[in-house]
């Protein structure tokens, strides 16, 4: 008998691909680079941290699937294959594997400070960085220190942002999921 996910588990996992899908819409492109700023980061930083490992790379999935099939949802408003394939694609494929990890250092587990916190996000964006900034490298035919200006330290700023705003909003929602305010996706 095949099992099947909870109908609130797959309403959670549909509300974070939208999530996700939606903070990719905030972007600004950067003239010198490929690859734009984006909301993109927080929303993964939600879903690996409120989800767990194995929902919030069911709802990265959903978000990549919905873009490889020519939705709209990446950033400035792109979709199609071609997306996954291009100079940023190494980017969107490193979500898998970075909220994978995510999840279950922030998501599947009771008690969290915010360092370790900021340290789990860090080793997500490293993850993230090193494969989008191998794939940007290899098709635009940049040597490693190129790929590194253009497509990874510029970002870094930006993304420290985007931590220190999901350290708080993560921990307010972890506290209203504990209080039974909102039902656990690992009930």
């Amino acid at each position: 008998m095949k099992k099947y996910l909870p109908t609130e588990r797959l309403t959670k996992i549909a509300l974070f691909t939208a999530i996700i899908a939606i903070l990719s819409q905030i972007s600004i492109p950067l003239p010198f680079s490929p690859v734009p700023l984006t909301g993109q980061t927080l929303g993964i930083f939600l879903a690996g941290s409120m989800l767990g490992s194995k929902a919030g790379v069911l709802s990265v999935c959903a978000y990549l699937l919905l873009g490889a099939a020519g939705a709209p949802v990446f950033a400035l408003g792109r979709g199609g294959l071609q997306v996954i394939l291009g100079p940023t694609g190494g980017y969107l494929l490193g979500l898998i594997p970075g909220t994978y990890f995510l999840g279950k250092l922030i998501g599947e587990r009771e008690n969290t400070n915010k360092y370790y916190m900021a340290a789990a996000m860090g080793l997500f964006l490293a993850v993230v960085y090193t494969l989008g900034g191998l794939q940007l490298g290899y098709i635009m035919e940049l040597s490693t220190w190129q790929a590194l200006s253009i497509g990874v330290l510029p970002y870094i700023p930006g993304d420290i942002i985007k931590i220190v705003l999901a350290i708080p909003l993560i921990s307010r929602l972890q506290g209203i999921i504990k209080n039974n305010i909102v039902p656990s996706p690992f009930a």
